[in-house]
């Protein structure tokens, strides 16, 4: 029994040292959280319009290709119709862009959801389909 005892008092004396060591293993996540003022679906994905930290409106398209996929780099979740505005979550790993997840009304006829003349040319909103740079 005094054996077992012993055995017991070094485990856990050992243990917590291991822990330690699989902790520094861990990527650093962070996320940016922006209020969204417009959400207009295009034939390439949506352009969302949004505002920066200093109020200045910004404008950046999501490609339709992000949200196909479980596993994409974009996600829309559709809010309950009580609640706020909608907003945008831009996911960073290690400092570069993980994914998004993109809060939206549910209802299309909602004030933030928009529409854009047919021919319009939109491509510069999609240029870059492998990065997700807002301003801040």
């Amino acid at each position: 029994m005094k054996n077992l005892f012993v055995v017991l008092i070094l485990l856990a004396l050992v243990t917590p040292v291991f822990a330690q060591n699989n902790s520094e293993n861990r990527d650093a996540i962070y996320y940016t959280n922006v209020p969204v003022e417009r959400i207009i679906p295009v034939q390439t994905g949506y352009i969302i319009q949004y505002r920066t930290g200093s109020n200045i409106l910004g404008t950046i398209g999501i490609p339709a290709d992000w949200l196909s996929d479980a596993g994409g780099s974009a996600e829309i979740i559709r809010l309950p119709t009580a609640s706020d505005w909608p907003t945008m979550s831009v996911f960073y790993v290690n400092g570069k862009f993980s994914h998004l997840r993109l809060y939206v009304h549910p209802a299309k006829s909602h004030r933030t959801w928009g529409n854009i003349a047919i021919g319009t040319n939109v491509d510069r909103f999609f240029v870059d389909k492998e990065s997700f740079e807002i301003q801040r």
